[in-house]
């Protein structure tokens, strides 16, 4: 699998939309102290499971 395509799987679209909105609620308008952690978090277990699954994927072949 190229690396082209992977840019358009399901799996990677869904990590890719994790990120985005893990960092926009760590940076978004609102100051509180819970919006900036809850979206580290979700950002970073977006890509750790994103690199897990795809390792299993190419583990397969």
């Amino acid at each position: 699998m190229s690396f082209l395509s992977k840019l358009g799987s399901r799996k990677f679209l869904t990590a890719l939309a994790g990120i985005i909105v893990g960092v926009a609620m760590a940076f978004g308008p609102n100051d509180d102290t819970v919006r900036p952690i809850a979206g580290s978090v979700t950002s970073i277990v977006s890509t750790v499971v994103y690199i897990f699954a795809q390792a299993k994927l190419d583990a397969g072949k």
